[in-house]
């Protein structure tokens, strides 16, 4: 489902009169503009409805799930610090919410191993899976567009896609020569106020012969701690806190003011950061294709807010994460056009990624350690008649270790096989498509001779994924879809082999070795109708599950049992993986409207909505499902200037699991005015509020979320440069 409309409704009217509307032989509303847009005003390859992810790229309208993309100035003004921040307000889309400087994409209610994060089609390849207070070594600041496929769309990117991909597509490999044949220079600059946030980012092609082009690119953010709209504390959590606060103290328990917790109130302390990134590529582009490399460097240093202490014997403590990431990519493509194979695309990456998580002395506590390499090769076919596709191989490597008091997890390597196909039927009003994936994982517990905290094995996994839709076309402008599918996917390391306490989460985490792949069926119903004047799209989905794999709080004898081998003391909640089934289900749709033109300005109106429903059968609901919501916003637009205003209600959420509490619903405004001074939209000026009522949100599926809420009132002005 496109979400076109969210930040670039129907009809951008970039020029007056109005630019024409969208029908079913132009692109999706906003798409011409943002053909000539990107997030440093830099034009893109493809159209906006053009979904460059997919395996055989195609209109979203014919993509047989839903999709998103964020590109021009809908990505300016949606960027935050996280990727997951970045993308909350798309629809099916949530964020894990570890304060200001780790958020994760949340899809439909997936995350961690459901999900796939990539950049320019390989993974991130950092240990933001590992756990929600990892960051995920991507940069918002530097993407040209961003991509969202849920759903089918998404499995052929890997078993752990079940949920989903998000790719943050950049040009650091660089795909075309600059539009002058010279230079190509980009630059963004913002200010926010809810954290004093502070950022530039900048990236320059230069053509350095016929047809070798070089690239440099950089990027700084810096932020204090977060300003929010309340306290720190739910109600209830301070109501717990004022309660300790009037008993004596255990003997030998540490003064602990339990008072001053409750309250903590207008900032969200040890919440500062610090990024810098920093990169370099060359392609050598001609007619025929295109070879290029590119080498990266990732450094942040980032607090995550406090879990405060509310009763006697519970610890508290302020983690700073310093992080670094060195890494290498490379792409190439053939265009060879011929009666068989039209293109053969290539794509690679090697990251080493390290992060310390320092004590409050600045000393390291505890060590991750994550190096890994991920190909892909894709060869597409040429069209015959009606027949269309592409098959490929993809391979991943990962080996990951955790060294200190907190490694709750052995040093494992995994390593991932896949083979896939997606092949397409085009009869004009009907089109079919079927995908298949065959992938084979190792999971290897490289434990240390001696070492009893961790289960020692090595599993094997086959896991079969595949997927038959259609979509047909009832009219001009209106096209319905429906997609099955049946998917696998291997457990991961942690899964299999965690055995000891995690302080992110606050729990003593134990996994299972003896899983085995996760198994579900899936239907997807797609509705888009694109008119004169207006859009919509919808998706319904239902999910249900074998052997769903979650974590769920157990009694502690279990945990103290498989601690007593190594002499750990159990001081946290069990919480064990378990297999059980499951069921997913939800619904998402999005609409715009023009509704008048008043002098230069085409007004538009744009709304969004989506729910999902998760529950364990026999157990009761999923944790850490986000709660519906929906999101109306109104907008002005003329050549020069655009105003809009939003507000979104996101409902409370009260279907929870036993060890859960409940979350309050919240309702945000967000309004913004942008200034294109010149002919060129490549240069604009940004000024939005965001959360204008400063109200106290929080998202039901963050794991701190009754310790930390999201940022207060946030003013936010970002200029925008490019030659």
């Amino acid at each position: 489902m496109a979400t076109i409309f969210l930040y670039a409704p129907i009809a951008q009217a970039r020029d007056v009169p109005p630019a024409p509307p969208a029908d079913a032989s132009t692109p999706a509303a906003g798409a011409q503009d943002s053909a000539q847009d990107s997030a440093h005003g830099d034009p893109v390859e493809q159209p906006k409805d053009v979904i460059v992810s997919a395996v055989v790229p195609q209109s979203e309208r014919d993509v047989l799930s839903g999709t998103s993309v964020l590109t021009g100035a809908e990505l300016t003004r949606a960027l935050r610090p996280t990727i997951g921040e970045t993308l909350a307000r798309l629809p099916g889309v949530s964020a894990t919410s570890f304060g200001p400087n780790a958020s994760r994409p949340i899809l439909r209610g997936f995350q961690g191993e459901r999900i796939r994060v990539l950049t320019d089609g390989i993974g991130s390849i950092d240990v933001s899976n590992t756990s929600v207070d990892h960051a995920v070594a991507i940069n918002p600041l530097l993407a040209e567009r961003v991509e969202v496929l849920r759903g089918p769309a998404a499995l052929l990117f890997g078993s752990s896609a079940i949920g989903g991909v998000v790719n943050v597509i950049d040009t650091r490999i660089p795909r075309r020569l600059p539009e002058n044949g010279v230079l190509r220079l980009n630059a963004i600059a913002g200010f926010g106020s809810a954290a004093t946030e502070r950022s530039f980012a900048a990236a320059a092609d230069v053509k350095a012969t016929g047809n070798l082009v070089l690239h440099v690119d950089g990027s700084y953010l810096a932020s204090d701690n977060v300003r929010i709209g309340g306290f720190a504390l739910t109600p209830q959590q301070r109501a717990q806190a004022l309660a300790s606060a009037r008993l004596p103290l255990p003997p030998g328990a540490d003064p602990i003011d339990f008072a001053a917790n409750a309250a903590i109130r207008g900032t969200l302390p040890n919440t500062r950061s610090e990024t810098w990134n920093v990169g370099a590529g060359a392609s050598i582009i001609t007619d025929t294709g295109s070879f290029g490399l590119s080498y990266s460097r990732y450094a942040s240093r980032y607090g995550l807010p406090i879990r405060y202490a509310t009763a006697p014997g519970q610890e508290q403590e302020a983690p700073v994460l310093d992080v670094a990431q060195d890494r290498v990519d490379f792409r190439a493509q053939i265009d060879a056009h011929g009666p068989v194979i039209d293109q053969v695309r290539l794509r690679a990456g090697y990251a080493s990624y390290r992060h310390f998580e320092l004590e409050d002395d600045g000393s390291i506590g505890t060590s991750f350690f994550n190096k890994g390499f991920e190909g892909r090769l894709e060869v597409l076919q040429a069209k015959r008649g009606v027949w269309n596709g592409a098959s490929g191989v993809q391979f991943f490597n990962r080996e990951f270790n955790v060294l200190g008091k907190e490694a709750f997890v052995p040093r494992s390597a995994t390593a991932q096989t896949g083979i896939f196909t997606q092949q397409q039927l085009d009869f004009g009003p009907l089109k079919v498509e079927a995908g298949a994936r065959y992938e084979w994982s190792t999971v290897d517990s490289r434990v240390v001779a001696g070492d009893r905290r961790f289960p020692s094995a090595a599993r094997g996994f086959g896991a079969f994924s595949g997927s038959v839709g259609a979509s047909y076309a009832l009219g001009d402008n209106v096209r319905i879809g429906l997609n099955g599918s049946r998917t696998e996917r291997a457990p991961s390391a942690e899964e299999l082999f965690a055995n000891g306490p995690h302080k992110g989460t606050q729990t003593y985490e134990l996994g299972n070795a003896n899983f085995t792949t996760e198994k579900s069926w899936g239907l997807e119903a797609t509705l888009h109708v694109h008119g004169d004047g207006f859009n919509f799209d919808a998706s319904a989905y239902y999910n249900w599950f074998d052997n769903f794999i979650v974590d769920t709080q157990v009694a502690q004898a279990v945990c103290e049992a498989a601690a007593a081998p190594s002499g750990r003391d159990v001081e946290l909640p069990c919480f064990q993986f378990v297999q059980r089934g499951a069921r997913f289900w939800g619904l998402e749709a999005s609409g715009s409207m023009r509704v008048a033109q008043v002098g230069n300005f085409t007004i538009n109106v744009d709304a969004l909505a989506d729910y999902v429903q998760a529950s364990l059968n026999g157990q009761g609901p999923v944790p850490r499902i986000p709660a519906g919501r929906v999101l109306a916003g109104v907008e002005a637009q003329s050549s020069k200037l655009n105003g809009r205003i939003e507000v979104e209600n996101v409902f409370a959420q009260n279907r929870v699991a036993a060890f859960e509490t409940r979350t309050s619903g919240y309702t945000m405004v967000n309004a913004s005015i942008e200034l294109r001074p010149f002919a060129s939209e490549r240069t604009s000026l940004l000024l939005s509020a965001n959360n204008l009522f400063d109200v106290d949100a929080r998202r039901h599926a963050s794991f701190i979320k009754d310790f930390a809420p999201l940022p207060g009132r946030d003013i936010r002005l970002t200029l925008k440069f490019g030659i």
